[in-house]
């Protein structure tokens, strides 16, 4: 071996080649700081090659995202900008075939991203890039790149084996880091997992449910409670409407001012203005002192307007310029009240109907219809019906001191069919008559109503026949076994006993999004 070559200009790569294998060796041997950080290594190699940069990737197997773990020659900055998918680019591409790329002009390839937004050319110069994967056991967990000037003399294979006995070298530091940082992943999944739980839990103890429509509901209150906007919850009767207002209450920034409700189908039409908007002494007859109304006490905080669609129309007018100003007189007074109110409305009545039988302004609809929130019927969500049944029983047994351990599954499949054209108010009713019966602490079917027991209540009667009725039991149970495997298809397979391609078929048949029971 020649003492000088024109490849380097200097002493041979062969002769310098063992000294730095020897020296990074030393140094993985001896440094426990080299498990943290592996830049020294990177230093060297660079300072051996004459290279302008060196970096390490790492390969996250649980979201395929490739990211920057050490890096030299390279600012902070430009490390966390290095961030591939599997497949991305040069560094993609490698990890995701195992097999080392050569780029020899970087400036003229396509492949390269340059995504750390690194010199493409130093002082008019071309620049090279070399990128092995550092494998361990047959499987990628990342790759070494080296960032060197364009030498037509210099043959690649040369750097390639040096990088890959480099490589193998650190592959076991490389490897743990792998794991670490997965599992540190995992672990803020998880978290983030029980945040959300956390927080869906926390809107109020009576909002219950984990079906993909409740999830959903979930979102757009925590979405809407942080800011001041008008609110129109909209649902049929029964479905907890005002546990909804109460949950954007609770999570607004105004949860620790009053919360005003209003029943306007509860007020006579004499009394709701008084009611809404206050009036002064001697205003009607009756009316012996000042009072206030529901707006003026909820100033700061929330006013639920519930069954907003009952309200007469001469209030409505008044109502829309409290929501336009946020400024009212009282009965019977001249002076205008200011006040900062947050306003939330619910009704059951179909109001696009109301307004064209010319019952509600529409004005005032799109007015209070800011951001609607539409709350699903409980037929909509029959997989919350066995959480409802749980909460219920445990509400009662701490209201009646009672010890109702459980529910049975004949019952259950009971409470699953039936239509519930009174929603979650109707099961609840449900669930406590029959915790009244239940003699043995567990509610069986013969504890549950008559009304649920029948055909003709149930919809399981003539109109859909055997083959209806248990298609939608067939249905229901598909729904439950994607719930509780996650919207796994194989695992749910399993756990119905059913060959994975029969599912798939019936899933079809029954128009399932299984993606939506995935967490």
């Amino acid at each position: 071996m020649h003492a000088h070559c024109k490849k380097g200009g200097g002493e041979c790569y062969g002769l310098k080649e063992m000294t730095l294998l020897f020296e990074i060796s030393q140094r993985l041997i001896s440094s426990k700081e080299l498990k943290n950080d592996l830049s020294p290594i990177l230093r060297m190699l660079v300072e051996y090659l004459g290279a302008e940069r060196s970096f390490l990737t790492i390969f996250n197997r649980n979201n395929s995202n490739i990211y920057i773990e050490a890096a030299y020659g390279m600012s902070q900055k430009q490390k966390m900008l290095g961030k591939y998918r599997l497949g991305e680019g040069v560094i993609g591409k490698v990890v995701e075939l195992g097999q080392p790329i050569v780029i020899q002009e970087i400036s003229k390839s396509n492949l390269f991203l340059n995504k750390t937004r690194s010199e493409l050319n130093k002082e008019g110069r071309e620049l090279s890039f070399i990128c092995i994967p550092v494998v361990v056991q047959n499987k990628t967990t990342g790759a070494l790149s080296v960032v060197r000037p364009f030498n037509p003399h210099i043959t690649y294979e040369e750097d390639i084996h040096l990088l890959s006995i480099v490589g193998s070298l650190i592959a076991k530091t490389v490897k743990l880091r792998q794991e670490k940082a997965e599992e540190l992943e995992q672990l803020k999944q998880k978290n983030q997992e029980l945040e959300s739980e956390v927080k869906a839990n926390n809107f109020t103890t009576n909002i219950i449910g984990n079906s993909s429509k409740m999830r959903d509901l979930f979102s757009l209150i925590e979405m809407v409670a942080r800011t001041n906007s008008t609110v129109l919850v909209r649902g049929e009767s029964g479905i907890g409407k005002e546990l909804v207002a109460d949950a954007i209450h609770s999570e607004s920034n105004r949860k620790n001012k009053k919360m005003v409700k209003v029943n306007c189908s509860a007020l006579p039409d004499s009394l709701i203005e008084s009611e809404l908007f206050g009036h002064e002494k001697g205003a009607f007859t009756g009316a012996d002192q000042m009072r206030k109304g529901r707006f003026e006490m909820a100033h700061g905080g929330t006013i639920f307007l519930d069954e907003i669609g009952d309200l007469p129309l001469s209030t409505q007018v008044k109502l829309l310029r409290v929501i336009q100003e946020r400024a009212f007189e009282r009965l019977g007074g001249s002076d205008t009240i200011k006040i900062d109110v947050r306003i939330v409305c619910a009704t059951n009545c179909n109001l696009e109907k109301l307004i064209e039988e010319g019952r509600f302004r529409e004005d005032l609809f799109y007015r209070i219809n800011v951001f609607p929130i539409f709350v699903p019927s409980l037929r909509e969500r029959r997989n919350d019906i066995p959480l409802l049944v749980d909460h219920f029983i445990h509400k009662f047994n701490r209201k009646n001191n009672a010890a109702i351990k459980r529910i049975t599954t004949s019952a259950i499949d009971m409470l699953m069919v039936y239509p519930w054209p009174g929603n979650v108010r109707e099961l609840e009713n449900v669930i406590e008559r029959a915790c009244i019966l239940a003699r043995d602490n567990v509610i069986h079917s013969h504890n549950l109503p008559p009304t649920l027991q029948t055909a003709d209540s149930t919809a399981t009667g003539t109109q859909e026949g055997m083959t209806g009725v248990l298609e939608r039991l067939e249905r229901q149970l598909i729904i439950e076994g994607l719930t509780s495997t996650k919207g796994n298809i194989s695992k749910a397979a399993d756990r119905l006993k059913i060959t994975e391609r029969k599912l798939g078929t019936r899933i079809k048949k029954y128009r399932i999004e299984a993606w939506r029971y995935k967490v």
